[in-house]
């Protein structure tokens, strides 16, 4: 008898975010205009800018990290108070980054730490945002909960079942809010399908539930750690976490059992460092059962020249598919198509973000998970990824890569660690 758990309730974990946001008098579409920069402080009105609540620490001043710095200025609840990476290069691009988004005088002043136990010890700290390599987050989590400060922590929370549960336990017995990095949720398209599946119900129960990436490959990363198997926990966790974060949270019940089929076949073949090859699979095609006889399914093609998305929901009422695409160095068409036959009126919708919200990283998608983790952190009350939704996305990840490995369908019960009883609860957001 399986002891896993369902996902919370789809309404409660929805990740919708207040959109809402300020009035037009105080848009950030008038803040973020630099032609205004000659104007003081008690001359701007349309243009105020807000005086932050927070203070944040970013931990890993790589991609994410600086696109997380970005995305707080540009949410305007939170200053950045700290940096902390060993490589010297990352810190000194991420202070041009705060320079141009914040100003000279936040650039010269924001600390550079000696060690995560110092960002964690700053009293000016309020939150840590730990946006690290995978094989990382672990170590990270235990000398993060030492301290009292409020933890965000970027996807995949770990790179195996058993660490990724240490992580949780760590978040559910942490003083403080503790967010995971799952932001797809936010994306325009699955902030839409969410809105029409779970929160409206148009399409009634859903029975199947799929999607599809197609992509370019993984980037590059300092060290190129993303490239083998050992940092990442398999391609099938540290890129697609976020989509089994998905299709469990559409699904509405636990995974009993899921069968997978990948190859390493076109990228990075060739590529070696200090004598490892890289070993990361380049697509996979992955079917999920779930305990409420739900079936999910997932499609990774990783050398595609442009970037494709499409999620399918098919419930007893009705059909939605959801699709975001571009060629290389164009922007992304959106476009969700919404059948339900004599139930109501079929439409289609072209969501999307404003343009300064898009380009903050993601699709906007990181700008909205930000709101959600200041409005936790405001009201101890968010929708952002909770921590048993965390494990679920690394669960199903693993159980794919370890049916790759052996060519045979895996039961979830079989990789759950010993002794665990499916509750989480704690301080994460949306709990």
């Amino acid at each position: 008898m399986s002891t896993s758990r369902p996902p919370s309730s789809p309404t409660a974990e929805a990740g919708r975010h207040d959109r809402k946001g300020r009035l037009v008098n105080q848009s950030r579409a008038f803040r973020s205009v630099r032609t205004f920069d000659y104007l003081a402080e008690g001359d701007r009105y349309l243009t105020q800018r807000p005086s932050p609540e927070f203070s944040f620490a970013i931990i890993g001043c790589g991609m994410m990290g600086t696109e997380h710095m970005r995305n707080a200025l540009l949410e305007g609840s939170g200053r950045i108070q700290g940096l902390y990476d060993p490589s010297p290069r990352s810190i000194e691009v991420a202070k041009k980054i705060l320079k141009r988004a914040a100003g000279e005088k936040a650039a010269q002043e924001v600390r550079v730490y000696d060690s995560l136990d110092q960002a964690c010890a700053d009293p000016e700290v309020d939150a840590v945002f730990i946006c690290t390599p995978n094989h990382t987050h672990l170590d990270l989590m235990r000398a993060a909960v030492r301290h009292d400060k409020a933890i965000f922590l970027e996807k995949p929370i770990a790179t195996s079942v058993d660490d990724a549960y240490e992580v949780c336990r760590l978040a559910v017995n942490h003083s403080k809010l503790v967010q995971f990095g799952l932001q797809y949720r936010y994306k325009a398209i699955y902030a839409e399908a969410i809105e029409e599946a779970l929160q409206r119900g148009s399409l009634g129960r859903l029975h199947q539930v799929s999607i599809a990436e197609h992509r370019f490959p993984f980037l590059d990363k300092v060290d190129q750690w993303n490239k083998f198997n050992a940092n990442t926990g398999g391609t099938l966790i540290e890129k697609c976490c976020h989509y089994f974060d998905l299709l469990n949270l559409f699904a509405g019940g636990a995974p009993t059992r899921v069968f997978a089929s990948g190859h390493q076949a076109v990228n990075f073949l060739d590529f070696e460092k200090d004598g490892l090859r890289a070993d990361g699979l380049d697509h996979a095609q992955v079917i999920i059962d779930y305990e409420n006889d739900a079936v999910g399914a997932f499609s990774l093609c990783m050398f595609a020249p442009g970037s494709s998305e499409d999620l399918v929901l098919c419930g007893d009422h009705g059909r939605l598919h959801a699709s975001e695409k571009s060629v290389l160095g164009a922007a992304n068409e959106n476009r969700i198509d919404i059948w339900v036959g004599e139930n109501g009126a079929a439409r289609t919708i072209t969501p999307a973000y404003p343009p300064y919200i898009e380009a903050a990283g993601h699709h906007g998608s990181t700008f909205f998970e930000h709101v959600a983790f200041v409005d936790a952190l405001r009201t101890g009350n968010g929708s952002g990824a909770t921590i048993e939704s965390g494990f679920w996305s690394v669960v199903v990840g693993a159980a794919a890569q370890l049916s790759i490995e052996r060519r045979e369908a895996v039961s979830i019960d079989e990789i759950l660690p010993r002794g665990f009883d499916g509750a989480f609860t704690g301080n994460s957001a949306g709990d």
